[in-house]
């Protein structure tokens, strides 16, 4: 194929399901070229490289020599995500990296570190806080528009059967996915309750596999205290059969705001009303990636960081990790 020179190119590595959404993000952005893709797996790599007309590569370092890949986007399991984080940037290659960044704290920070050291870029994929409602969400309260806070909290009820689980071997496994209800399904949650009302100073938690034959837990709950001086909590299961609850709620002094998926669903303050603005449509997958794609392309291009970077990425692996650690010794962990 023929290269546009004034395109970012971009890589895709690891052809699951999540792929999909970097094939169309990177598809949809003018700045943004597809050059190659990697799997393990040979004959799924060659299967969405002929689709898209690019190269297919099953050895990932043999991909990283090629010098018209700027960006890789890593779609692998997480436990994979430092090893080839650290590779790319090693490399010279900017890094989108799918959530969890890692399933250990040092693991990001050798991330982080890497990537700082050979001059690339590292953004971490939470395509919630793209969301037009959960932009305004911050803006409100950053504008003191509901005072000081008092409770906030995050809820991510779905429902996986045993056989979700039973289907990759990987999956509900601590080496490979790092956690469970919590860390998979939940740090989506995880991170926009803290971008929106964090940083958070401590916790205590309980997180468990309840129902599920899986290492990892299907049910954890985490009570929080922000910086602030506010409480608040998170519940997260994949028990929650055909009752799925995914909000966000947060009560200040002078109101209450909801979240529910990425709309506004309830916004009630003290005082003269204002109306919710006209906020375009949204839908998480894929525009999230489609507006972090581009914004990285546009990173790289004119050199500034990128909207959601690794540091960014800690935090909600921070409060995950700290359930964990708070289940494993029966108290309550400082961040």
């Amino acid at each position: 194929m023929t290269r546009n020179s004034n395109k970012v190119g971009f890589a895709v590595v690891g052809c699951g399901a999540i792929s999909a959404s970097h094939f169309t993000a990177i598809e949809r952005a003018e700045e943004a070229e597809l050059i190659a893709v990697c799997d393990a797996n040979a004959e799924l790599a060659r299967k969405h490289a002929d689709k898209y007309g690019v190269d297919s590569y099953s050895d990932f370092k043999e991909l990283l020599t090629r010098d018209d890949i700027d960006v890789v986007c890593i779609c692998t399991p997480s436990g994979f995500h430092p090893e080839q984080t650290i590779l790319a940037a090693e490399a010279g290659k900017h890094v989108v990296c799918e959530k969890p960044l890692a399933i250990r704290l040092s693991d990001v920070d050798a991330m982080i570190q890497a990537c700082a050291k050979h001059g690339v870029k590292l953004a971490t994929m939470f395509p919630r806080r793209m969301s037009p409602a959960a932009r305004y969400v911050k803006q409100l309260i950053e504008e003191g528009r509901l005072g000081r806070l008092s409770l906030c909290s995050g809820y991510v009820k779905f429902y996986r059967d045993q056989k979700y689980y039973d289907s990759a071997g990987w999956r509900g496994t601590w080496a490979m996915d790092g956690g469970g209800a919590m860390m998979n399904q939940g740090i989506h949650t995880v991170d926009l309750l803290q971008w929106l009302a964090g940083p958070v100073e401590s916790l205590q938690g309980y997180a468990r596999n309840v129902l599920r034959q899986i290492e990892v837990e299907d049910t954890a709950v985490t009570a929080l205290q922000f910086k602030s001086g506010a409480l608040g909590s998170i519940e997260a299961t994949t028990t929650a059969y055909k009752q799925p609850d995914h909000r966000i709620v947060i009560h200040g002094e002078y109101g209450t705001v909801i979240l529910t998926g990425d709309e506004i669903t309830t916004l009630d303050v003290i005082g003269p009303s204002f109306e919710i603005p006209a906020l375009s449509p949204f839908n998480i997958i894929p525009d999230g990636h489609c507006m972090q794609i581009r914004d990285m392309a546009l990173a790289v291009r004119d050199q500034f960081r990128p909207i959601v970077t690794g540091e960014d990425g800690r935090h909600s692996l921070a409060i995950i990790l700290g359930t964990y650690e708070a289940q494993r010794n029966g108290k309550k962990v400082t961040m």
